[in-house]
Formats: structure tokens, C-alpha cells, sequence
């Protein structure tokens, strides 16, 4: 039998991954697929990564490293992390054949889904620094590992539906869209059960505050290489933008309703 504070600390990264479902509910309310519709989900799926990556990963990286050493050490190795990130993310993106400028046809549809794969990808890796951190402060502080959780799911709500409307629009299947972001979530909980499995005695400051910064890397790379050219590709340049902003915007309002 696990523990009771295992436990709890476990339920709570559960939690927090699984409510990315709750934004790809969105696609149950879709009745059906247009240009103007991708164009705001992909604009949103890349304000929401930016978002995420400039107003939380990257803060909290260079916090947990400079805890560990001092401010400008903590920059220094959390920008450079953040390179290492955006090169494995343009490594991998090599390896993936695409076409930006295809607005019909297979072409179209096959680019959606690759970046709906490549959003799951990025939300997924994101997710599993969240599951350690969540298991951690659940295991060291019931009361602030809830707060954390809650906050975390309240901001994987709108990641979920960076995920689940790619995949719909390019697959037409809600199923499928459902299944994606649940995989997107699940490393949430698979962090924990790694952290209290394997890694506790490795996890530091210098480590989450590397991964951390290296997640927030490939967000970037994917959010402004792919997603935005993507999202104006349909000509549709101002919602575009304002679907990127309102990404941008949404995420630091779901601390304040979390606080």
C-alpha cells in the first residue's frame, strides 16, 4: 500500500494532467470545420505556448537556478538551456517533411495534423517537469502541492484545446482529438510516478530549472517557426493575430483565478 501523502501527492499531478480533457471538450461544441476556425486555433495554440513559455517556464527556471547558485548564473544557464532546447526542437523538425503555404487538399489537412502532433509533443513534454514539481510540493506541503495543482489544470484547460482542435480539424474525429490531448496530459501524472519512483534522489533546482528551460525552447521553436506561419496561411492575418494574443492574454489569467 502507498502511503497517504504519496497518494495525495500522486491524485493531485492526476488531476492536473487530466484536465487538459476539459479543453478539448471544445471540439464536442464544433459543428463544423472552416478556414477561420483553424486559423484561430493554431493562432491560439501558438499564444498559449508563448505564453507559457515567457511568463512561466522561463521565470520559474531562472528562479530555481538561482536559487541554486546566484541571479546572473541563473540567466545565464537558463538561456542556454533554451537554445539547447530550440536546437533539439529544429533537429527533430528536420526530420519531419512539411509544407507551409497549402491551403487545399491532403497537403492542407496532412500540415494541420503535424502540428497538432507536434503541439501534443510540446504540451506533453511540458507537462512532465509539471508532474515532478506538483509531486514534490504535494509530498512536502499538502496545502501549496494543492495550489499548485489547481493552478495547473486551471492552465492546462486552454493547452488541452491547443491540442484537440489541430487534430479535429485536420482528422474530422472527435475521438481522436479526445485521445491526443488525454496523451498530451498523461505525462503529468507519469513525472509524478517517475519522481517518486526513480528520480527523487537526482531532482534539484539545477535539474527542473534545466528542463524547464529546455521545454520552454521547443515551445518557442514550434510556436513561432510553425504555428503562427501556419495560422496565416488562409489569409486571415488579423484573427490570426488577435488568436495569438488572446492565447497570450488567457494564460497568466488563469493564475489570478487559480490564486
Amino acid at each position: 500500500m502507498l502511503k497517504t501523502d504519496i497518494m495525495r501527492a500522486l491524485l493531485l499531478s492526476l488531476g492536473a494532467g487530466l484536465s487538459t480533457l476539459l479543453g478539448a471538450l471544445v471540439v464536442v461544441f464544433t459543428k463544423k470545420k472552416s478556414e477561420k476556425l483553424v486559423t484561430v486555433s493554431l493562432g491560439f495554440a501558438a499564444g498559449v505556448m508563448v505564453s507559457v513559455s515567457f511568463l512561466d517556464m522561463l521565470p520559474l527556471a531562472t528562479d530555481l537556478l538561482a536559487q541554486q547558485y546566484n541571479k546572473a548564473t541563473g540567466v545565464v544557464i537558463s538561456v542556454a538551456s533554451l537554445l539547447l532546447g530550440v536546437g533539439i526542437a529544429s533537429g527533430l523538425d528536420k526530420l519531419v517533411p512539411h509544407e507551409h503555404g497549402k491551403t487545399e487538399g491532403e497537403n492542407s489537412h496532412g500540415n494541420i495534423y503535424r502540428l497538432g502532433m507536434m503541439s501534443m509533443l510540446a504540451i506533453a513534454v511540458h507537462n512532465f517537469p509539471e508532474g515532478i514539481a506538483t509531486f514534490m510540493a504535494g509530498m512536502s506541503n499538502p496545502s501549496i502541492g494543492l495550489t499548485i495543482a489547481v493552478a495547473i489544470a486551471l492552465h492546462n484547460i486552454p493547452e488541452g484545446i491547443s491540442v484537440a482542435m489541430p487534430i479535429y480539424f485536420a482528422t474530422g474525429n472527435k475521438k481522436r482529438a479526445f485521445l491526443y490531448t488525454l496523451l498530451s496530459g498523461i505525462s503529468e501524472p507519469v513525472g509524478a510516478l517517475l519522481a517518486y519512483s526513480v528520480l527523487q534522489p537526482f531532482i534539484s533546482n539545477t535539474l527542473l530549472g534545466v528542463l524547464f528551460s529546455i521545454v520552454a525552447g521547443i515551445m518557442l521553436y514550434i510556436s513561432i517557426e510553425e504555428l503562427i506561419p501556419s495560422s496565416r496561411q488562409y489569409g486571415f492575418t488579423r484573427l490570426a493575430l488577435t488568436a495569438t494574443f488572446a492565447g497570450i492574454c488567457l494564460m497568466p489569467l488563469t493564475h489570478v483565478i487559480g490564486a
